[in-house]
């Protein structure tokens, strides 16, 4: 069994879909905190059957737009002194701007410098979003 100790304050993401945590690493540019990070992998869970954890062991400023958009059923822990003092179910954002690129290659967003711009939700299901230049469905990751 592999114990890893309590952190005293910080971030614990969990039920993590199974083998996609360092996805959310490299998106949420952990590599760059000094502080400890640790990422577990394929751990068992009851409601999962397999997990991937990440605790963060210091004060960090989440994107809970990245995050929701990549691992939309992730369950953010803070943590102070030892214990959860709050509890964060991501779901999908409704809006995304400036992390995507529209799927179409005729938008405007992909010929001109377009320096931001946004996506709404189109269909949850199929994680689909709707590019606000040329109302494509694109799913993010697909880009």
């Amino acid at each position: 069994m592999i114990n890893v100790s309590k952190i005293k304050k910080g971030i614990v993401l969990d039920h993590i879909q199974c083998g996609t945590a360092h996805i959310l690493y490299d998106a949420l540019k952990l590599y760059e905190v000094e502080d400890p990070v640790v990422l577990m992998q394929n751990i068992n869970s009851t409601s999962l059957g397999k997990k991937d954890l990440i605790k963060i062991e210091t004060d960090f400023s989440l994107d809970f737009t990245v995050l929701g958009l990549i691992a939309p059923h992730t369950t953010v822990n803070f943590i102070e002194n030892g214990e959860r003092v709050k509890k964060v179910r991501m779901e999908l954002p409704q809006r995304v701007e400036g992390i995507m690129k529209c799927g179409n290659p005729r938008c405007i967003s992909n010929i001109e410098n377009v320096e931001s711009h946004e996506f709404t939700l189109a269909n949850p299901e199929k994680r689909e979003y709707k590019c606000e230049y040329c109302d494509s469905l694109t799913t993010y990751g697909e880009d």
